[in-house]
């Protein structure tokens, strides 16, 4: 096994981990054959050719993920026109295989429980087309806010709003339009405190607000489960319009079940032992920094409750019949099967669904049945466990 992963000798206390959790070690050699991906923005398709020009690369098309492309990972794309433009951005194929198991169609709500850094919530936005909305949270402002600067670069925030707030709490539904009788866009001029169309120039009051709430924060987390903070909101996001008291309603339990979001992800914080450039940065940071991140088990405990917390909070706000993807780019089973047992246990009307699109995955099994991971060596992409749930009535 050494011998396999020579390039990037690994302490002795890492290798016992992953044998812990039946890992390869040789997954972290891969990342020499391992290849980047992009996404092209629909309607981009016929500047393929074009786009292969420009960067100097041919684009292999990633046939089990439509949209998809494969490039060489040393070939950068920052600095083209195509990626300037907003007409493809980078995310890993494992991700996109996450985010198309939730089959997001037109008209859902769809809510990213850990927003940041954002890839996944453009394709989801993406597949969304002209209706609907999609709610991104993360409890790092400056990460959400990274998010926010994806959207506007790619014209993709038209539909969705960005709230600061702890995913464990956070509790407002989406805005169901079809279900207000009165149209917002007559509305806005009533009174000074419903929410106008975004932009950088807030008003006073607003700005005044948004101080408020980040003077009531903690280093870079807040604690935000009575009061979220909104920092983006697109025109047809179900925001405009909206006094401060109704886009924050918390809904109950009750209204939840046919009110709810239609899709939910929840791509959880995790040790990203599963990603094989993430392992590799510890050869700089130092094996001391793997050791407290990735092998502390006072860490990895607090991580698994932080897990199965934000699994319980995006399964209550999701609604009756609606889908949720749980996925975390680490490999150990603490960290995945462990938490989805734990939460089918506690949970009666969660059903583990099976994933159709994972029939054309180049993708293992997981030790629980219709559960899946991504790794190096057998997908050629970045690591990463998928299962999807769905809510029954009860």
């Amino acid at each position: 096994m050494m011998e396999k992963i020579s390039k990037l000798p690994l302490p002795k206390a890492f290798l016992n981990f992953l044998e812990a959790n039946g890992i390869d070690p040789s997954i972290y050699s891969a990342s020499d054959s391992t290849p980047r991906y992009l996404r092209l923005k629909p309607g981009s398709e016929a500047e393929l050719e074009e786009i292969e020009a420009e960067i100097k690369c041919n684009l292999e098309k990633v046939n089990w993920l439509p949209g998809f492309y494969s490039l060489s990972p040393d070939i950068q794309i920052a600095n083209s026109k195509a990626y300037q433009d907003g007409k493809i951005y980078g995310i890993d194929a494992a991700s996109g295989a996450a985010v198309s198991s939730l089959k997001i169609s037109p008209g859902d709500h769809v809510l990213d429980l850990c927003a940041a850094p954002g890839a996944k919530l453009c394709m989801m936005l993406d597949l969304l087309g002209d209706s609907g909305s999609v709610t991104g949270v993360d409890v790092a402002r400056h990460r959400l806010a990274a998010c926010r600067t994806m959207l506007q670069k790619y014209s993709l925030g038209d539909r969705c709003r960005l709230f600061v707030a702890d995913g464990t709490t956070f509790s407002l539904a989406p805005v169901r339009l079809d279900s207000v009788s009165k149209s917002w866009d007559s509305a806005v001029e009533e009174k000074d405190d419903k929410f106008r169309e975004w932009t950088f120039r807030r008003p006073w009051k607003e700005r005044k607000r948004a101080a408020k709430a980040r003077e009531a924060k903690s280093s870079q987390l807040i604690a935000v489960s009575e009061n979220p903070e909104l920092i983006f909101y697109g025109r047809h996001s179900g925001v405009v319009g909206l006094c401060t008291n109704e886009l924050y309603k918390i809904v109950s339990d009750l209204e939840v079940s046919s009110c709810g979001y239609d899709k939910v992800l929840v791509d959880a914080e995790c040790t990203h032992d599963g990603s094989v450039r993430h392992i590799q940065k510890f050869e700089h940071w130092g094996w001391r920094t793997l050791q407290r991140r990735v092998l502390d088990a006072e860490r990895t405990d607090s991580l698994t409750v932080l897990q199965l917390k934000l699994l319980e909070n995006g399964f209550r706000l999701l609604k009756v019949g609606g889908l949720l993807v749980y996925s975390t780019c680490s490999l150990t089973v603490a960290q995945n099967e462990d938490i989805v047992e734990h939460f089918l246990k506690e949970n009666a009307s969660a059903e583990l669904q099976e994933i159709d699109e994972a029939k054309g995955w180049p993708c293992k099994s997981g030790r629980i049945p219709n559960t899946f991971r991504f790794d190096a060596l057998t997908s050629r992409t970045s690591g990463l466990f998928v299962a999807k749930f769905t809510k029954l009535a009860v």
